[in-house]
């Protein structure tokens, strides 16, 4: 994946975070794969939330961790997946993470704990903390054409 293709934008604060996660949203069609990578507390669930929005779900988003997976329907269905508690590679593979991702639009939050086992094309979004209170940086970095378009998408909005 290469460094210029990267898309590079700040929020100041969680409805911001939000906004960005519905226009992504509304861009998102069936197969997408996103894969959020972060700290604690740096937005995953709340670019997931606006996602949502963006799918036209309209109830609220929460995170999946003591569940591994939350399932919401709107334009497209959206399976909201959290690798913090995977213990091991057989565990992941047990998800059929690939299954979901051919049913609706699949995003991962902590995807360094399934590595080289998650699905390919698509789009890696790292979230860190910025420099000023309630600052988060979000970097969009694609994975194949689709991510490639989904970034594309993002700068034109």
């Amino acid at each position: 994946m290469a460094e210029q293709h990267a898309f590079e934008l700040a929020t100041t604060g969680e409805e911001e975070t939000r906004s960005v996660g519905e226009r992504l949203g509304r861009a998102l069609r069936k197969g997408d794969v996103l894969l959020l990578s972060g700290d604690l507390g740096t937005g995953k669930t709340c670019l997931t939330q606006g996602i949502g929005r963006g799918l036209g779900y309209s109830g609220q988003v929460n995170s999946p961790s003591f569940v591994l997976m939350n399932e919401y329907k709107g334009r497209e269905h959206l399976y909201h997946v959290d690798l913090y508690r995977i213990e091991g590679v057989e565990e992941l593979d047990d998800l059929g993470l690939w299954d979901y991702a051919e049913k609706g639009v699949l995003v991962i939050e902590w995807p360094e704990r399934g590595a080289d086992l998650l699905p390919g094309d698509g789009l890696v979004i790292e979230l860190r903390y910025g420099d000023v209170d309630r600052q988060r940086r979000l970097r969009f970095l694609p994975r194949g054409p689709r991510g490639e378009q989904l970034v594309d998408s993002l700068r034109a909005a």
